[in-house]
């Protein structure tokens, strides 16, 4: 294999397989070792990859309910109410996001009683103008990656 898109064919292999080894990564990129090191190393130091995470099926763990929130907060308070929804543990992803409203924040959920009584408690604080919560019926795709191009610096 060429180096000249080693980064792109490296960061793609291990979104197939986040656990290969460095000596299989090797071995499927046709590099040393060393190489596919090296380039893991410097990726991580970018900040192009930032982790090693599984993907958790929440449904299978007790989290049942996906909710969506979208929320209308005052301009000056937009930093601290984004900042409390992602210290909350059930909060997967929060937004700052343009449109009708401020923010969107994903949630999970044990049932819709868990889910009411949470996003109760988040939303109590005034400088939330306007909410508005819905209920994922079916997570068609979640948790998704894709391969990358061309555009990794190598």
């Amino acid at each position: 294999m060429t180096y000249e898109y080693l980064n792109e064919e490296l960061v793609n292999a291990l979104l197939g397989d986040g656990r290969a080894s460095l000596r299989s990564l090797a071995e499927d990129l046709d590099v040393s070792v060393t190489t596919v090191s090296n380039r893991l190393s410097d990726l991580e130091d970018e900040g192009v990859i930032q982790g090693y995470t599984p993907t958790v099926d929440y449904g299978a763990v007790g989290y049942d309910v996906t909710a969506v929130m979208q929320l209308k907060v005052e301009g000056d308070a937009l930093a601290e109410i984004t900042e409390t929804l992602r210290e909350h543990p059930q909060m997967i992803s929060v937004y700052e996001v343009t449109g009708d409203y401020d923010v969107i924040a994903i949630g999970k959920f044990e049932d819709t009683d868990d889910m009411n009584d949470q996003i109760k408690s988040l939303i109590t604080d005034p400088a939330i103008n306007q909410s508005n919560t819905s209920i994922a019926l079916n997570a068609v795709a979640e948790n998704e990656q894709f391969e990358l191009e061309t555009d990794i610096d190598d």
